[in-house]
């Protein structure tokens, strides 16, 4: 029986998401959001709590711009 592989979920300062192996320290500039599970729960977790993926600075940059 194979054991399906694990995932974190881990986000960086501009809040993109991305998965990484469970277990493994994530690369420099990312920190885990707290999630884990497999390759599908974990993007599902992505796509419910990051609906706009802007990066934070462009989001910023266009609020400050305001409408047009």
């Amino acid at each position: 029986m194979t054991t399906a592989a694990r995932y974190q979920v881990v986000v960086n300062d501009e809040e993109q998401h991305a998965l990484w192996p469970a277990g493994s320290p994530p690369p420099a500039g990312w920190r885990p959001d707290g999630f884990s599970g497999t390759e599908d729960e974990c993007a599902a977790h992505v796509d419910e709590v990051w609906p706009d993926i802007r990066p934070l600075s462009l989001r910023d940059a266009l609020a400050e711009r305001g409408p047009r």
